[in-house]
Order: structure tokens, then C-alpha cells, then sequence
């Protein structure tokens, strides 16, 4: 789900399901093309915010995302985008039956998977914060906002449910779900758990409706999901931005610049936004981390969040911090449904079992290097001391 910026000329794109809303014919037939098409874009060459606070280029030494599959439920991803090329894996679409979920009529996929995936280009500073993570598409929305008005067309909850069931069962090792439904719906919340039993990284927006009293959104309410509320530049919690105890996190919201469908780039802000940093965050941790579990894949991020002291409501336990989470055992976590992360300075019983393996293999080590070293000794000196003693007769020697 996105926000409008404040830009008057910018189409903003919205990826909203309500409960309720109709679903798409189940015979209905992938259109040959959108029936909105999204707006051209032409490319930028600055470098976005974002990446001059994480530093990818840091980061690219330890982990790409290689290796790792992220889908992206939302409203495609259009893999013609030269940033996305070779990135796009042949996914699904639930909205528009026959389709493989590279067609991207609203745009907000395609900008979602390219804060996630986006390859470096030459003269673009833009990149994905994981370039080397395969994208698997799941479209489910078209819906998209216009000069603040709604419209498009979104899947029902039950094909929801399904999407997410499909991306788990077809190896995504993380799901970013840009998508909020503010009912909490049975099929929805099965689909969830059957993603945590799969052991998949399930990552989630926190909504936009601050201004209308918090309603509380799924799936980042669920537990074992990661729920992503969105920061400015600045670091402070954008005023759209939902608070309540489903928020485990925040990430760049604002002003974010993504890749536009086909070619060229925009700028949109929301916590659709914010979630896929999450994301790919994740994808790093689990190339450069494969001994984890989704939990504690999951754990790591939230532990190693940089604090917000002061105002705490609304950022769970910080700012995302992609560097550390690769790199850090991790810290205090909020422990809502991803249980709670280790201390830096205190390594679980499976750590400490292999210390102590490590310390008892280097004490008989030891051993056996001191038990060697006095037999060499001891034999040095009887070749020294029994051929003189021999010649004197065991009597001592005389003083010079």
C-alpha cells in the first residue's frame, strides 16, 4: 500500500486490498495490454537517499543476494526494465488468469522489486539494496491511485490467500507483501502460518492510515511476520506512517526513487515502500547466512536496528540497518511473533556446545604436544649423558 507524494505531476501507485472488494472473473484472460498504461518515465542519475544511508557498495563484498528468491506479491513486475533484465523469474497472475506476473499495469511491483533487485547500470546511481536476488512475481492488483482518486482492480482475499500459498510452494525464501488488508481474514492468516512452517521470511507493510486512527493491518499484524513502517531522510517516522505493536521496524518510506515499468525511474513514498529495504535485507542475510532459519533470519534484522531514543512509537526497534544485520549476532528484539534475538555478548547453547568441542580438541591437543615434547627430551639427553657416563665410569666429572 503507498501514499501520494506531495508532487502534483506524479501518477502516485497504490497496491490496496480491502475486504470486500470484487475479484477478478475466474475465467477472465490476460488483456494484451494495460488498460491504464502506467506513465513514462525517463531515468535518473542522482543517488536516492537511501543508498547514500546504506551504502550498498559496502555491503556488495559480503552479500548480494545471490542464490536467494524473493517474491513480490503485488501488481507484477515488469521484467523489460533494464535495471530488472535476467533479475524477473516466470511467476503468476491471480488477477488476470494466464498470465506469468510480468505485467505490471500499476507500476507499484515493478518499483517494489527494484528497490529489492535493481542491478547497477552505468551512469544510474539507483541499485537494489540485493542486485543478485531472483525477483518471483505473484500479481494480484492493478489498483492505483490518480490525482487521489482509487481505482483498478484487486484480487479477493481468498486469492490472497493463495497467492502467498503459491510464492511459498514454489521456493521463495522470502515473500514481500506491499499489500494491506485491514480484516482479519482466516484464509489469510492459514496462508501465513503454512509460509512460517516452510521456513520463508515473510515481510510486510505497516499501512498508511496513521491519520485515520491506526486500523490494525494484515498481514503485519500476524505473528512471524516482519511488519515495516516508513521513515523520511530526516529519520523521523513519516506522518502517514501506521504505529501500533505490528510495527517490528521502519525503513526509507519517503521520497524513495524506484524503477518505473519499462524504462526510467519515479519517486512515491508509503510503507509499500519501506518493506521491500526489509526484504532485501533479508535476502542478504540468508545468502550470507544459510545456517538460519527464517526466525532467525528475521530476529537478526529487528535486533540489529539502529534505536530511535526518543520516539519510540511507530519505529519497533529502529531503523533498518542492512549492514549490521549481515554482520552482527544481533541484540534485544521486540519478540513479537519472531521470539526473541540473542544478546551480542552471550552465544546460544548450540555456540556453546562448540566452544566447548573447540576447547576440549585444543586441550588434548595440547596434551599431546606436551607428552610428544618431553619424550623427544628425554631421549636427547640419554644420547648425551649415557656415552659419558659410560667413559667415566658414573663418577662425577671433576671441577675445571
Amino acid at each position: 500500500m503507498s501514499r501520494p507524494t506531495a508532487r502534483p505531476a506524479l501518477a502516485v501507485l497504490v497496491t490496496l486490498l480491502v475486504a470486500g472488494f470484487p475479484a477478478a472473473p475466474a475465467a477472465a484472460r490476460a488483456p494484451s495490454a494495460c488498460a491504464t498504461p502506467p506513465t513514462p518515465a525517463r531515468p535518473v542519475a542522482e543517488q536516492p537517499w537511501p543508498q547514500q544511508r546504506y551504502a550498498p557498495d559496502r555491503l556488495a563484498p559480503l552479500a548480494t543476494g545471490a542464490g536467494v528468491v524473493v517474491a513480490v506479491v503485488d501488481s507484477g513486475v515488469d521484467r523489460s526494465h533494464p535495471q530488472l533484465a535476467g533479475r524477473v523469474l516466470d511467476g503468476v497472475d491471480f488477477l488476470d488468469r494466464g498470465g506469468d506476473g510480468t505485467r505490471d499495469c500499476a507500476g507499484h511491483g515493478t518499483g517494489v522489486a527494484s528497490i529489492i533487485a535493481a542491478a547497477p547500470r552505468p551512469g544510474v546511481a539507483f541499485r537494489g539494496l540485493a542486485p543478485d536476488a531472483r525477483i518471483l512475481p505473484v500479481r494480484v492488483s492493478e489498483q492505483q491511485v490518480v490525482e487521489g482518486r482509487e481505482s483498478g482492480r484487486t484480487v479477493g482475499a481468498a486469492d490472497f490467500a493463495r497467492a502467498i500459498r503459491w510464492a511459498v510452494d514454489h521456493d521463495a525464501d522470502v515473500v514481500n507483501l506491499s499489500v494491506v488488508l485491514y480484516a482479519d481474514d482466516p484464509a489469510v492468516r492459514a496462508a501465513i502460518a503454512y509460509a512460517v512452517r516452510r521456513d520463508v521470511v515473510l515481510v510486510a507493510a505497516a499501512g498508511n492510515l496513521h491519520d485515520s486512527g491506526d486500523p490494525r493491518p494484515y498481514p503485519a499484524a500476524y505473528d512471524g511476520v516482519l511488519g515495516v513502517g516508513a521513515i523520511g531522510a530526516d529519520g523521523i517516522r513519516a506522518a502517514f506512517s501506521q504505529t501500533g505493536p505490528y510495527v517490528d521496524l521502519v525503513a526509507p518510506g519517503s521520497d524513495v526513487l524506484m524503477a518505473a515499468p519499462r524504462q526510467g525511474h519515479h519517486r512515491a513514498e508509503g510503507t509499500s515502500y519501506a518493506a521491500p529495504f526489509v526484504a532485501g535485507t533479508a535476502a542478504l542475510v540468508r545468502q550470507y547466512r544459510p545456517e538460519l532459519d527464517a526466525a532467525e533470519v528475521a530476529r537478526r534484522i529487528v535486533a540489529s536496528a539502529d534505536p530511535a531514543p526518543g520516539r519510540a512509537d511507530g519505529y519497533g526497534t529502529g531503523v533498518l540497518n542492512p549492514y549490521r544485520a549481515v554482520t552482527e549476532t544481533g541484540g534485544p528484539a521486540s519478540g513479537r511473533g519472531t521470539g526473541a534475538a540473542l544478546p551480542v555478548d552471550r552465544p546460544d547453547a548450540a555456540e556453546l556446545a562448540r566452544q566447548a568441542r573447540r576447547t576440549t580438541a585444543r586441550d588434548r591437543a595440547l596434551l599431546v604436544a606436551g607428552t610428544t615434547g618431553a619424550a623427544a627430551l628425554l631421549v636427547m639427553l640419554l644420547a648425551v649423558v649415557l656415552p659419558r657416563g659410560a667413559r667415566r665410569r658414573w663418577h662425577p666429572a671433576d671441577p675445571a
